[in-house]
């Protein structure tokens, strides 16, 4: 078995790749949670948004026959 100071380069590298590992979903999302502030602003508001609900006929006759 090897001794683990024979090759002190190697288990550096090693801790290294592993930290790095750790760490690269923190890094991937730090820019995405940075602009939540920016979404905010991409929202609609109410008077904006085009109704989309209608009760037509159809849906009148949906809801008479599915009525418990």
């Amino acid at each position: 078995m090897a001794d683990r100071g024979e090759r002190p380069e190697t288990d550096r590298q090693r801790r290294d790749l592993l930290k790095g590992v750790a760490l690269a979903p923190a890094a991937a999302a730090a820019p995405i949670l940075g602009g939540a502030g920016e979404a905010q602003a991409l929202i609609a508001t109410p008077e904006q948004r085009a109704p989309r609900y209608r009760e037509t006929e159809h849906v009148r006759a949906f809801y008479r026959t599915n009525a418990r």
